[in-house]
């Protein structure tokens, strides 16, 4: 009994040696991290978890409660099967489509298939100071919300099935090349890693907002309006859900904009900073305007408002000092109040939810404001990081950084909607993209998914 002791506790005590010796060779490994701030990759983790609940519950409840009470699940049901569809597909192969080193224009999907070599060591490109993965999944979370979005102007018609090809492929085709363009290595529109012509963007004006704002609005026209539009009332069954969901999107903006710094330090502190005085902005200039314009503030309107300022920020958050971001979201709030109100009416499409109407219109205002309004007080990179050859070339605002962001915002257009186009002709073509008259009289909460939000 003895010497098994004995023996069982040496067998212990060189299982232990051989156990510190290899934490000790992993720790000392090449590629193992040693540049980690534990600071900003808490702060990249909470802005990764903020950005998602933009999408569920944050989108789900603001469009849910703007439908009528026979959809309200099957638009809801649009969000949350995104958080599950583009994490596979950015699993799958989205990341190296995005961020992988390709060329001008696309990523390499091949690089990183199943997340292969995103682990614990930094990408010195993209963020040095946090894990490859936890970028991987920050980024991520913008590649769930995008296609998202474009679900509101389509609400209340499309079969799911069309919406889930739709939506898959517009990621593929669109949403992965646009953002390799502003924000991958080499990208073409990258104005800190050796792109051809230095854009600011600093969480999606393009990439985002005017991206799915052109393609819901192709999608609008497309599909053809709601039975019964607009003779008939399709009037929110629930604004308070819409509120909450307001709020939800409003509080993860923070993340959606600071959390685009990608590190906790003082520009964090400066896009936050301009991201909720942009939102209070614009909510202030719709409600101000359809006062005036209709004798009362709605409650939806002050909410839209605060969509379309904080959809107009986006952009500019991380370029921009306190009293630029006021502008640009008073500009916001009132442009697009404007556009939901008279462009929608005098062209006749039925953009269900008023996608484009927000956060196209309100990010092609940021942008282009941006053009003229971009600080190196706010960003000091701007002033000496491009380089044009051996020149260094300042993005500080002025006319030859206007024209940068009109080129910008020309090209995510054209391509957003022709792509978006193009996709919805060959899925009808398949599947169809509508469902019939009756099932749209039924509801798609019936029709599509046999079930009712509200049993009684």
């Amino acid at each position: 009994m003895t010497h098994t002791t004995r023996s069982g506790r040496c067998a212990w005590l060189f299982a232990a040696a051989f156990a510190c010796l290899g934490a000790t060779l992993h720790a000392q490994a090449p590629g193992a991290p040693s540049k980690i701030d534990s600071g900003d990759n808490a702060w990249m983790l909470t802005s990764a978890a903020l950005v998602l609940m933009m999408t569920g519950p944050g989108l789900a409840l603001f469009y849910g409660g703007l439908v009528r009470t026979k959809n309200v699940l099957a638009t809801m049901m649009q969000s949350f099967f995104l958080i599950s569809m583009i994490s596979l597909l950015w699993f799958l192969f989205g990341y190296g489509a995005a961020f992988g080193k390709g060329n001008a224009f696309i990523g390499n999907p091949l690089s990183h298939l199943f997340l292969h070599g995103v682990g614990a060591a930094p990408d010195p490109d993209y963020a040095p100071t946090i894990p490859a993965q936890t970028f991987m999944v920050y980024q991520m979370m913008f590649a769930i919300i995008t296609p998202g979005l474009i679900t509101g102007a389509f609400a209340e018609r499309m079969r799911f099935s069309a919406y889930v090809a739709f939506t898959a492929l517009w990621t593929i085709v669109v949403y992965f090349p646009l953002a390799h363009m502003v924000w991958g290595k080499g990208g073409f529109f990258n104005w800190e890693l050796g792109g051809h012509i230095p854009v600011l963007d600093f969480a999606g004006g393009t990439v985002v907002h005017i991206s799915s704002g052109v393609s819901a609005l192709v999608c609008a026209i497309v599909l053809g309006p709601r039975r019964g539009f607009p003779r008939e009332p399709m009037l929110p069954h629930n604004v308070v859900l819409s509120l909450i969901g307001t709020g939800l999107l409003w509080v993860g903006w923070f993340g959606f904009n600071a959390g685009s710094a990608l590190a906790s330090g003082a520009l964090a502190t400066s896009a936050f900073a301009a991201t909720h005085f942009a939102g209070a902005a614009g909510g202030f200039a719709w409600s101000v305007g359809e006062w005036i314009h209709k004798g009362k503030p709605s409650v939806l309107g002050t909410a839209s408002g605060m969509v379309a300022g904080l959809a107009t920020i986006t952009p500019a958050s991380g370029f921009v000092t306190v009293p630029s971001a006021v502008l640009i979201g008073l500009a916001g709030g009132f442009v697009c109040y404007l556009c939901v109100t008279h462009v929608k009416t005098m062209f006749g499409y039925d953009d269900s939810l008023d996608v484009f109407g927000v956060h196209c219109c309100g990010s092609i205002v940021g942008m282009l404001l941006l053009g003229f309004l971009a600080s190196a007080e706010a960003n000091p990179a701007i002033a000496n990081t491009f380089k044009r050859g051996d020149a260094v070339v300042s993005l500080v605002g002025g006319p030859g950084q206007f024209v940068n962001q009109l080129i910008a915002v020309a090209v995510t257009a054209v391509a957003a909607g022709l792509i978006t186009f193009v996709l919805l002709k060959i899925i009808n073509a398949v599947i169809g993209l509508r469902v019939d008259p009756e099932s749209e009289h039924a509801g798609l909460d019936v029709s599509e998914h046999g079930e009712n939000a509200y049993n009684q």
